[in-house]
């Protein structure tokens, strides 16, 4: 197989995942959203960069958005919401930050393969991606040629997207991309 071949091998599998991603859920995540005073997202690896697409464009969008980690993200507190990607849900970091944000009472979204994990008991939001994770043993329904966490990963950045384009109907914004450019990075 070729490049271009194996592209369209996994935007079947894309496809073929995506279709099992539950349309309530995903929608209860863009509520929560849309009420939290501040969002916030976290994750680990691969995870971590998808989840960074969502942070920046709800920043795009005009919420006040932060990722974990970084040193200008502020405290987190009641009325915020943590949205953790994890294909586990048993990152040990992920793990404590969950806890940490539940114990002050911000509320808590995860996405990730197995909601019945560790993060997936405190959350309160769960977006399940019926894909593949490495780090989990136990049958996966989700067939794929990629190596690690891959469709999952891949999974995480679509639905972060589509959340973005369903908060836009939502909010009735016509032309998302004037909005989003107002917020634009300007000094590059």
């Amino acid at each position: 197989m070729n490049a271009v071949d194996i592209s369209l091998e996994i935007v079947k599998e894309l496809e073929t995942t995506l279709k099992q991603v539950n349309p309530d859920q995903t929608e209860a995540l863009v509520q929560a959203i849309l009420k939290a005073n501040r969002v916030y997202v976290a994750g680990a690896g691969r995870s971590l960069l998808m989840i960074r697409g969502l942070a920046m464009r709800l920043m795009h969008l005009g919420f006040t958005a932060y990722v974990v980690g970084e040193t200008v993200t502020p405290a987190i507190e009641v009325g915020d919401l943590l949205i953790i990607g994890s294909g586990s849900g048993e990152t040990g970091t992920l793990q404590v930050m969950a806890a940490k944000a539940k114990k002050v009472g911000a509320r808590l979204a995860l996405i990730t393969v197995h909601p019945e994990s560790t993060i997936g008991k405190l959350a309160n939001f769960i977006v399940k991606i019926p894909a593949t994770t490495p780090k989990t043993s136990g049958p996966s329904t989700a067939q794929t040629i990629q190596p690690g966490a891959n469709l999952f990963e891949q999974s995480l950045l679509l639905v972060g997207d589509a959340l973005i384009i369903r908060i836009l109907e939502v909010k009735h914004i016509a032309d998302g991309n004037t909005d989003l450019m107002k917020r634009h990075a300007n000094l590059e």
